[in-house]
């Protein structure tokens, strides 16, 4: 007999479903399972007297154990899980569960019992493929797949290929040195930062406007909430634009639209088991000059930093940027630009010195650093070489001294994304986090 999904199980003589015990009451005369897969629960009822057979394999049965059941389906209006419950009459026990080692989800105190606590996240994160078994966290996978699906048929529609290049190179692909060095045979190599010097090889390809979805690593040992030495990158390139205007238009309506579907397919759920609320951004999204943002700041908030500092972004102004955003924007994304050379990357085009990009932050998280790229290769070369780079870069630069056209573009981190959608730490919001003392399981 062929499987049928909880999520299209009807009232029927006969089905057969296979899943996790989520909870089991074994009583004297009735037993209680509910079953769950992927799409979700069912309620099992069986009467011991009608079933003898099955008895001696209920006594055997543990919470997340995995069983294939059949049996007829018929309405009950007193189950809560959809009015229907299944009438088991074989039950195959496919894996039996060792006593769970941590606890998924806080247990509140009852008149027997004291109040059990949630593991610590790190507990969980050694036993992540017991944590993911949770209703929020497998949603959270159905939502991030959604998010990464809109954001590719954005993209698809709007003629865009999707490439998949090298994550072991022979440079950095930016200009800092956070970089993972790999033993490449009798050479030294490294861990790709970006796709980015081989995105702007396609456009050197003609291939136009591309797109990816892959593995990014840096070698930071940052412990936030935010940070990770490999997280999942959705970046795109694309030709023929005047103004780094364009990316950061482009950026919007892909954000817009994303946004748009999640909220249509799983806004219910997510303010459900998550407590937020999905909000579609209306376009354009603010922007604002750096230095302006920090006077901003200061009169609204009587925040100060050194004028060394200003030159970038800090985290705290990042956060508070959210507050000023939704106050006088009513928004939650804001654009911010001009920022100096020395915080951007050499390949960054300059306009009276100004490099042409910027970042754009989320909820007070920055999320992208965006711009059009120095298509020009002697301009390109005296920017790599201003920052020691050109002996480095020299195969990058190959890729601009035989034709190449104006373009930008911008990357997001799939797992940022997810983690500020959700309100999640990052180390929640990936399958399987990395960071500087995590490389297991």
């Amino acid at each position: 007999m062929k499987r049928t999904l909880i999520a299209d199980i009807q009232e029927t003589e006969n089905a057969k479903v296979q899943g996790f015990i989520e909870n089991l009451r074994d009583g004297k005369s009735m037993a209680f399972i509910v079953i769950k897969d992927l799409t979700g629960k069912l309620q099992l009822t069986i009467e011991k007297e009608k079933c003898p057979q099955l008895v001696d394999t209920i006594a055997s049965l543990t919470p997340d154990s995995v069983i294939t059941v059949t049996g007829s389906v018929v309405k009950n209006e007193y189950v809560k899980m959809g009015g229907i419950e299944m009438l088991p009459e074989t039950i195959i026990v496919e894996s039996i569960s060792a006593p769970i080692p941590i606890t998924r989800k806080e247990i509140p105190a009852t008149k027997k019992k004291q109040a059990v606590e949630r593991s610590s996240i790190d507990q969980r994160l050694d036993y992540r493929w017991i944590d993911l078994r949770t209703d929020e966290n497998q949603l959270m996978f159905k939502v991030q797949t959604c998010l990464v699906g809109a954001m590719r048929e954005f993209l698809l529609k709007d003629k865009f290929i999707e490439i998949h290049t090298p994550k072991l190179i022979a440079a950095a692909s930016e200009s800092g040195a956070d970089v993972f060095e790999v033993k490449y045979f009798e050479e030294k190599a490294y861990l790709a930062q970006s796709p980015q010097f081989y995105k702007q090889m396609a456009m050197a390809s003609g291939l136009e406007r591309i797109f990816e979805v892959g593995p990014v690593f840096r070698a930071e040992k940052s412990y936030t909430s935010k940070h990770t030495t490999e997280f999942t990158g959705f970046d795109l390139e694309f030709s023929y634009i005047e103004s780094y205007v364009e990316v950061m238009k482009l950026e919007e309506e892909l954000l817009t639209y994303a946004l748009t579907c999640v909220k249509e397919q799983y806004g219910e759920a997510i303010q459900e088991h998550f407590g937020i609320e999905v909000v579609v951004p209306t376009t354009p999204f603010p922007v604002v000059k750096l230095a302006d943002l920090y006077d901003a700041l200061e009169k609204e908030f009587g925040y100060t930093v050194d004028e060394s500092e200003k030159t970038d972004l800090t985290t705290e102004a990042e956060h508070l940027s959210y507050e000023w955003v939704k106050k006088t924007y009513g928004h939650e994304f804001l654009f911010v630009t001009d920022y100096q050379p020395e915080k951007r990357a050499f390949y960054h085009m300059r306009k009276d010195g100004m490099p042409q990009g910027y970042d754009l932050i989320w909820r007070g998280v920055e999320i992208t650093t965006g711009a059009q790229r120095e298509h020009r290769y002697e301009q390109l070369k005296a920017q790599a070489e201003e920052k020691g780079l050109a002996d480095d870069v020299q195969f990058y630069l190959e890729f601009f001294k035989y034709g190449c056209p104006p373009h930008g573009g911008f990357g997001l981190g799939v797992d940022r994304l997810t983690m500020l959608l959700l309100g999640r730490t990052i180390k929640e919001a990936m399958f399987l986090f990395r960071g500087p003392s995590r490389l297991t399981p």
